[in-house]
């Protein structure tokens, strides 16, 4: 049973017993409540009551949290169980274990959940903007690793079975992605190579105010857990800013730049040249284009529905999942010329699956491997990254696809409110934050307009 004891006017000390410790120290939780003083003696009776029986089931269960004795790790480590794991999505959750594993915890796990001030997350900022602190140390891949695969005949499957690396890792290699210390030197060690024969160490610099951002916000999110679940009064996160992020314009390609690699997609691939419209023309993000489905296409009608996307993940590999957020599910009108190209490109599946015959796997996506199975999530991203440096275009990555969608259509005069819908913003202010370069264009045709307007009467009236 719980005890309870007065400590001052309006507080009293909540204690429960736990039996003992391995030394047969007797384990005890205590717990320290402030009440109104308006209530009657009565209400507060049955409060103290009602808060001691709640009080002794949590410790019961395994489910109280002591803020005056947890650390930070300790308590980020019932966060991740009992928060993380269930509520955030798999990519989200490895990128925010990675970064606590990585920096947060190392540098101020330590402390304790109720002694944590502003000083010591301006201090931690602070570290992470100094030359040297990325642990993400990188290699640059050399023309002589493909030209090793080619003179020994390496297939990607072998060389990804005996250097124990994802086949997925190897393509993007393969393509000039950069790839981490442990994945080069496994494959250096399976073609029995020096690192420096085939990898070229990267630069190890600071942390952009963006990622230190992410940081901030990472930690925030975790004290506002620690608040709501009574384990600190506040948190001392909202109390700092972290560095100021300069904004910078999205990278996407101008009308014209657009229309000139629409032009190049026509000696493309059918499969990449399709990918590519879908991007441009619908403003899908990548995963949603992979993740398509041919029930996902009205012809009819000339619809389109989004409503999954395609991840990959080291350990798991590739799995559906649904998209970004509620707003992500939507349905979006296609211009005739895509759902042309989108017919011709059904049949050319077809024909593919009648090639294969029983060695076809039917998933019913859009786009596929050889054999049916639904293409890596990165596929279109190491195509594209090959075909902008044939043709010598901008450096534009896939996703910019989705922001030249919006600044075609923002340049055009479509409002704000349909452009938010189209690329699935929860908010239009979302669309306006992140492309706010692209909307003083129509600002400014607005206002020459007006300029024009008025100047045009003032002239005809001066010559009257």
């Amino acid at each position: 049973m719980a005890s309870i004891k007065k400590r001052g006017e309006n507080s009293y000390q909540i204690t429960v017993s736990c039996g003992y410790d391995g030394t047969g120290k007797k384990i005890v939780k205590t717990k320290t409540i402030t009440l109104e003083s308006s209530l009657t003696a009565k209400q507060i009776d049955k409060e103290v009551q009602k808060q001691a029986v709640l009080f002794e089931k949590e410790v019961e269960d395994g489910t109280y949290l002591d803020g005056g004795k947890l650390t930070f790790a300790e308590f980020t480590e019932r966060w991740i169980k009992d928060y993380a794991e269930k509520q955030l999505q798999p990519k989200t959750f490895l990128r925010y274990k990675d970064m606590l594993d990585s920096r947060i915890l190392p540098a101020i796990g330590h402390i304790k959940l109720q002694k944590l001030q502003p000083n010591h997350l301006l201090q931690f900022y602070n570290n992470l903007e100094e030359d040297g602190i990325r642990l993400d140390i990188k290699y640059s891949v050399k023309p002589e690793f493909n030209e090793l695969m080619k003179q020994r005949g390496l297939r990607i499957v072998d060389l990804s079975r005996s250097a124990k690396v994802g086949t997925e890792t190897i393509r993007r290699i393969r393509s000039g992605s950069s790839i981490t210390a442990k994945t080069a030197e496994k494959l250096c060690k399976t073609l029995n190579v020096k690192m420096d024969t085939l990898f070229i160490k990267e630069e190890v610099g600071h942390l952009s105010g963006q990622s230190i951002k992410h940081h901030h916000r990472l930690i925030s999110s975790i004290l506002t857990n620690a608040v709501q679940w009574q384990c600190i009064l506040n948190n001392p996160a909202a109390r700092v800013k972290p560095p100021k992020v300069e904004k910078t314009e999205a990278s996407h390609f101008d009308e014209e730049m657009t229309e000139h690699m629409l032009t190049l997609l026509e000696e493309e691939p059918l499969k990449y040249k399709t990918m590519i419209y879908l991007a441009v023309y619908s403003g899908s993000r990548l995963g949603e284009v992979a993740g398509l489905e041919w029930s996902d296409v009205d012809f009819e009608n000339n619809l389109l529905r989004i409503c999954r996307a395609s991840q990959y993940l080291p350990g798991k590999g590739t799995f559906t999942k649904s998209p970004k957020n509620d707003s992500s599910q939507r349905i979006i009108t296609m211009p005739p010329l895509v759902m042309d190209l989108l017919k011709e490109y059904k049949a050319w599946q077809n024909e593919e699956r009648l090639k294969c015959g029983d060695q076809w796997q039917d998933h019913d996506r859009l786009f596929t491997q050889w054999n049916g199975k639904p293409i890596f999530p990165s596929t279109p991203t190491i195509w594209f990254k090959d075909f902008r440096r044939k043709h010598d275009l901008p450096d534009v990555k896939f996703h910019g696809l989705r922001h030249t969608n919006a600044s075609l259509l923002i340049g055009h005069g479509v409002d704000v409110q349909t452009v938010a819908k189209r690329l699935g913003h929860t908010k239009a202010t979302t669309t306006t934050s992140v492309y706010s370069h692209f909307l003083r264009k129509p600002d400014t045709e607005a206002a020459d307009k007006l300029q024009n307007l008025f100047s045009n009467k003032k002239d005809t009236s001066k010559q009257a």
